[in-house]
C-alpha cells in the first residue's frame, strides 16, 4: 500500500503566530526550558498510551518499555527528542501545534508581565510548550504515528517559526513522536552532552520514565544509558530529600518558581497505603477563579500516572494545592466514575483535608503574618468551603480573617476568636454588614450607633461572604447578626432612659411615618422610626427573611432572577432634615422620594431613575436657597 505523499503548507492561527514571536525574541535569557517542555510532553505521551493499554494491549505494539531518547549533533547543531508514546495523527497536529484548540494560548498572551523569569515559568502551565522550541531553533521537524495505526499513517510536520508550517503523510514504523530542532548558530551550545545533562538534572530528574542519551565514555559510545535518577520524588524517604529537591518537583508540576508556602509529605501504612506530597503555593496561580480549570492533584497508582485531573481527591475550595498521590490498592484500570464513588478515595481525600487545615490553622497560631499572607492570596478561596463542607466547618471558622472597624485600614486580619474575645460583657452577637466594597461598608449609616457604642463590626466585602454567614450561623454559640436586616436589639447597650424616650420620638412621629410610607408605597414594605442611626437621615433595611440588597444586586449581576421584595425604610427623628419635616409639608413627596434614593445609594444600589432625583434634589436646593435670599 502506497501513501499520496501531499505536502501542504499552512498558515499558523494569528495568537499561534503572536505566541512564536514572542518566544523568538521576548525569551531569550530562559532558553533552556524548551529541553523541560519537551520531556514534559514525551513522558505526557507516554502516561497516555501506558493508561489506553490498559484496556488495549495491541497499542503497545512490539514494545512494552517505554522511555524518552534525546540525541544530538555537534556538526550539525541538532537535537532529536524521541518517544514512544500515544503519538498523534494529522489531525491532532494541526489542532495541538497549528491552532488553539484550547483557549491556553490566548490567556498566555494576556497573562504576561513583562519580566522574563515569570513569563518563562507560564509556559507550561498555559499548555503552550512545544512552542518553546523556538526559544532556540531556526528550524523544527516533527515525525509522529498515532499508537494502533498502521505505519502509512506518519505525520511529518515542519516550520521555521515564520508564520507558516508544512506538513504531509509519510511512513513511521516507530510509533511515538520525534521532535528535531535545528538550532541557530548563536545557540550551539545546546548540542553538546554536558549542557544535556545539566538540564535534565535541573527540570526532570524525578521523571518516573526513563531519559536516555547515547554514552559519554568513548568505549561505550554507541550504548543508551538512563541520565536521570528515575525515582519517583515522594517515594523517597522524607529524610533523604533536601529542601531544593522538594522545591524543584514543586516547580515542574506547577511551574511557580516561588518557593511553596507549605510541603507536606505523607505515607500511610496499614489497611490503606498510599503517599501524599502536597503543596501549598506561597502566590495564587493564574487561574484561581477558573473553577472549571482543575490540575491540582495527580493520581499515580504503585507510581504509574493514572490522572492528572483527580479532582475527586481534593475539594473544590483548595483548588489551589498542587501535589501527587501514589495509592498502592487501586486497580490500574480505573475510571473517573470509579473514583467518583470509591471509599478508599475518600479516604484519602478526608485525610489529606485534615492535613492541610491543621497546618493551615498551625501556621495561623505561629506565624500570624505568614498567615495573613496566605490568607491575602486565598482566603476568598478558603471561604468557599464554608458552604461546601460541612464536616471541616468549625476548624474553617478558625482559620477565617476579616476586615473590622476595630482598624480603620483594609486589613484583614481579625480572626472570629478576635472579635468574642473584645466583646464587651453585654454583647450577645457578632455583628456583620455585607458590602461590594471595603469603602461601601466602612462608610454605611447602619455602623453609626455601633461606633457610638463602641461595636466592633466585621465588614464582608467579598461575594462569597453572603453564603458564608448562611451557613455560619453562629461562633462559639454567639450568632451572627445582620446589622442591615430585621429590628435592631441593642436593649442591653441602652439605659432605661433611653429607651423611654426612643419610645415617645417613636410615638411622635406615628404621623409622619404613615404619610411618607404612603408615598412610598410601592417601593417600601414599611417605614419606621430608626434606632442605628445618629448621623444620617434614612437607611434601608431589609426584613429578617428578605435578601439584603448586596445579595440582591449580586444575584442580578450574574443573570439571576432575585425575589421582588421590598426594603424596610428607617428615618431618624434627631436628624435636622427630619425635624423639619410634617405630615401637612408641601414638599413632603419630593423630600420622601429623595431621603429613599439617598438611602439606597449609600448602600452601593443604583438608582432606577438618577435623573428623576437628581431633578428633585436641584428642585429642592433652589427653593432652599430663594427662601434663604
Amino acid at each position: 500500500m502506497t501513501t499520496e505523499q501531499t505536502v501542504e503548507t499552512r498558515s499558523f492561527q494569528t495568537e499561534v503566530n503572536q505566541l512564536l514571536q514572542l518566544m523568538i525574541h521576548s525569551l531569550y535569557s530562559n532558553k533552556e526550558i524548551f529541553l523541560r517542555e519537551l520531556i514534559s510532553n514525551a513522558s505526557d505521551a507516554c502516561d497516555r498510551l501506558r493508561f489506553a493499554a490498559l484496556t488495549d494491549e495491541q497499542l503497545l505494539e512490539d514494545s512494552n518499555e517505554l522511555s524518552v531518547h534525546i540525541n544530538f549533533n555537534e556538526k550539525d547543531r541538532t537535537i532529536s527528542v524521541r518517544d514512544n508514546g500515544i503519538g498523534m495523527a494529522k489531525s491532532e497536529v494541526v489542532d495541538n501545534i497549528g491552532t488553539i484548540a484550547r483557549s491556553g494560548t490566548r490567556q498566555f498572551l494576556d497573562s504576561l508581565s513583562g519580566d522574563q523569569s515569570a513569563d518563562a515559568s507560564l509556559i507550561g502551565q498555559f499548555g503552550v510548550g512545544f512552542y518553546s522550541v523556538f526559544l532556540v531553533a531556526e528550524k523544527v521537524e516533527l515525525l509522529t504515528r498515532k499508537a494502533g495505526q498502521e505505519p502509512e499513517a506518519g505525520v511529518r510536520w515542519s516550520s521555521d517559526g515564520s508564520g507558516e508550517y508544512t506538513i504531509e503523510n509519510t511512513t513511521r514504523v516507530e510509533r511515538g513522536t520525534e521532535i528535531t530542532l535545528h538550532l541557530r548558530k548563536e545557540d550551539k551550545e545546546f548540542a553538546e552532552g554536558y549542557r544535556l545533562r545539566n538540564i535534565i538534572g535541573k527540570y526532570s530528574d524525578h521523571i518516573s520514565l526513563p531519559i536516555k542519551m547515547l554514552s559519554s565514555d568513548e568505549k561505550r559510545k554507541d550504548e543508551w544509558e538512563t541520565v536521570n535518577k528515575g525515582a519517583a520524588l515522594w517515594s523517597r524517604p522524607k529524610t533523604e530529600i533536601t529542601e531544593e529537591e522538594y522545591k524543584q518537583f514543586y516547580t515542574n508540576i506547577s511551574y511557580d518558581n516561588e518557593a511553596p508556602l507549605v510541603t507536606l509529605h505523607n505515607r500511610v501504612e496499614g489497611n490503606l497505603e498510599y503517599i501524599s506530597l502536597l503543596f501549598i503555593p506561597s502566590k495564587a496561580p493564574f487561574d484561581l477563579w477558573d473553577r472549571e480549570q482543575r490540575h491540582g492533584i495527580n493520581l499515580y497508582v504503585r507510581r504509574i500516572f493514572i490522572l492528572d485531573d483527580a479532582k475527586y481527591l481534593m475539594p473544590n475550595y483548595l483548588r489551589f494545592v498542587r501535589g501527587v498521590v501514589d495509592a498502592a490498592d487501586l486497580p490500574l484500570n480505573v475510571s473517573r466514575e470509579f473514583l467518583q464513588n470509591n471509599k478508599d478515595i475518600d479516604r484519602i481525600r478526608t485525610a489529606s483535608v485534615k492535613k492541610i487545615l491543621n497546618e493551615l490553622k498551625r501556621i495561623a497560631e505561629n506565624n500570624p503574618e505568614s498567615y495573613v499572607q496566605f490568607w491575602r492570596e486565598f482566603g476568598k478561596v478558603l471561604k468557599e468551603g464554608m458552604v461546601e463542607d460541612h464536616e471541616n466547618q468549625k476548624t474553617l471558622a478558625e482559620l477565617l480573617r476579616f476586615c473590622t472597624t476595630h482598624d480603620d485600614e483594609e486589613a484583614q486580619t481579625v480572626s472570629l476568636a478576635n472579635y468574642v474575645k473584645r466583646m464587651p460583657m453585654k454583647q450577645k452577637g457578632i455583628y456583620f454588614i455585607t458590602a461590594d466594597s471595603y469603602a461601601a461598608a466602612s462608610t454605611s449609616p447602619h455602623l453609626e450607633i455601633f461606633r457610638k457604642n463602641d461595636i466592633e463590626v466585621l465588614l464582608l466585602t467579598d461575594p462569597v461572604d453572603e453564603w458564608l454567614v448562611t451557613s455560619l450561623s453562629d461562633y462559639e454559640e454567639k450568632p451572627l447578626k445582620s446589622i442591615a436586616k430585621g429590628t435592631l436589639d441593642l436593649d442591653e447597650f441602652a439605659t432605661d432612659d433611653q429607651k423611654k424616650a426612643a419610645e415617645e420620638k417613636g410615638k411622635d412621629l406615628t404621623g409622619l411615618v404613615e404619610k411618607i410610607q404612603a408615598v412610598l408605597s410601592d417601593r417600601v414594605k414599611e417605614v419606621r422610626v430608626s434606632h442605628r442611626l445618629t448621623d444620617s437621615p434614612a437607611c434601608l433595611v431589609a426584613d429578617d427573611h428578605d435578601l439584603g440588597g448586596n445579595l440582591e444586586r449580586i444575584l442580578q449581576s450574574m443573570g439571576q432572577d432575585a425575589p421582588d421584595a421590598k426594603p424596610i425604610m428607617e428615618i431618624n427623628a434627631d436628624h435636622p432634615l427630619i425635624k423639619q419635616l410634617a405630615p401637612e409639608h408641601e414638599r413632603l413627596e419630593e423630600w420622601s422620594m429623595v431621603l429613599f434614593d439617598q438611602a439606597a445609594l449609600s448602600e452601593g444600589a443604583r438608582l432606577s431613575e438618577p435623573a428623576a432625583y437628581v431633578k428633585r434634589v436641584n428642585d429642592l436646593l433652589t427653593r432652599a436657597s430663594l427662601l434663604t435670599t
